[in-house]
């Protein structure tokens, strides 16, 4: 762990800095995904299997006896928790849903807009060291209340060539059944340039390493948009001296235990918090099945100490968190003060799993400061908003000068003559 405290201003920005890999070193690989996944289609996608996952496919697509064949592998259990929280998902994505508004901005001059939804929309799902089920309601459940017509989903197979059944039976569950054994940069360059058997997206949506969120970045050179740059798991809590240290311990080693490349921060104005939450994540991760990829992720953890919780705030707001908890007595006061974060976790009891798996908000989120300029997945994500306008005779009139004198001071004398054409 790297311990803080009270740094300086100035040294924010070194502070900031997530852990990363050599950028020209991956951009080199991801083209060369691309260019093999464009010649052989599904055999490169065969080979990247055996290559990169230790995967044996004869095909990438999974069957219908699959999915069927999941329900029968996964406890009663598993299916209950599966379908309450995609009851919440929904309820809370559902009232996303906005009616037409039509606005008439002068009289007889009538403005309006509308969704549509992006008619193929392709879904990456990871499935290495934790298969994550969570994410296809995530995606799935926003995507099929936008309307879109074709939902495709990728994810990498395990060593046998099989797909972890809680995937397969949370995909069929959404409605779901064009699932590819696909996994990496070389699934999101299958969605992006379409194969035999994976047909071309609009938009790619779904976190990822590195490698994932380098394609799907690569991939907008292809006319494919994405939902934004998700990548390794991100959490900062800030705490002060009503927040309970075990409970902290537990949120960082939450987001730690996703991957090495992981990074988490804590920051606090008590001493005496400080060191308790240090002593629990030591003593916690200890006792995690994945503790040796945390403990990787710790190396580059951060544990500050501060002057004050508008300082930490300042802070947050130039790390622009994923996943900002904050720890506090009264916490609802400094909602206003949050600038640039994902999602946000309110007082000792709003742990950071509950975003991750069923209170209803989204849990896929921009990482890596992106904060600072992109929202997490929503309805909205899946769909094109278009504007409409009807201008009666009587409305043009109103409007009309206006236009020709800004057409013809533009030097656009055709626009000008579209309105005068009229008006004679």
């Amino acid at each position: 762990m790297k311990i803080y405290r009270y740094p300086e201003t100035k040294t924010w920005p070194d502070l900031i800095q997530r852990p990363v890999f050599e950028r020209k070193e991956i951009s080199g690989l991801i083209a060369e995904i691309f260019e093999a996944v464009g010649k052989d289609g599904d055999q490169a996608l065969i080979e990247f299997n055996k290559k990169f996952d230790r995967a044996i496919t004869s095909q990438i697509t999974v069957s219908e006896a699959e999915i069927d064949n999941a329900e029968n592998e996964i406890s009663e259990d598993l299916k209950k928790a599966i379908k309450q929280a995609k009851e919440n998902i929904s309820k809370f994505h559902a009232s996303q849903i906005v009616e037409i508004q039509k606005i008439e901005t002068v009289k007889g001059v009538t403005c309006w807009r509308e969704n549509r939804a992006v008619e193929k929309v392709g879904i990456y799902i990871p499935g290495g060291t934790a298969p994550l089920f969570s994410t296809v309601l995530m995606l799935a459940v926003p995507a099929n209340l936008a309307g879109c017509r074709e939902i495709i989903l990728c994810t990498p197979p395990d060593s046998n060539g099989n797909i972890n059944p809680a995937i397969l039976f949370t995909a069929k569950l959404c409605g779901i059944t064009k699932i590819f054994k696909t996994g990496g940069a070389q699934a999101v360059a299958a969605m992006a340039l379409g194969t035999e058997s994976i047909p071309k997206v609009y938009k790619i949506f779904g976190p990822g390493n590195q490698y994932v969120v380098a394609a799907k970045e690569y991939a907008q050179r292809y006319g494919v948009a994405i939902d934004m740059p998700a990548g390794p798991s991100e959490v900062l809590v800030i705490a002060d001296s009503e927040a309970v240290p075990e409970f902290c311990a537990a949120d960082l080693l939450s987001q730690a235990e996703h991957g090495s490349d992981s990074q988490v921060v804590f920051m606090t104005t008590d001493f005496k918090i400080f060191t308790e939450t240090i002593e629990a994540v030591e003593k916690q991760v200890k006792k995690l099945p994945r503790n040796e990829m945390a403990g990787q992720a710790l190396d580059h953890s951060l544990f500050i100490l501060v002057n004050s919780i508008d300082e930490a705030l300042e802070f947050s707001n130039l790390y622009a968190p994923e996943h900002l908890i904050l720890a506090l007595e009264d916490s609802d006061q400094y909602v206003p003060m949050i600038e640039n974060a994902g999602s946000v976790f309110l007082g000792n009891y709003s742990c950071e799993s509950a975003g991750d798996y069923a209170s209803g908000t989204n849990h896929t989120l921009p990482t890596n400061a992106y904060a600072k300029n992109y929202s997490g997945v929503s309805l909205d994500s899946f769909v094109k908003k278009i504007t409409f306008q009807h201008l009666s005779k009587e409305g043009l009139k109103k409007i009309g000068k206006t236009i020709e004198i800004m057409a013809e001071a533009e030097g656009l004398i055709a626009h000008k003559n579209a309105v005068s054409i009229r008006l004679k």
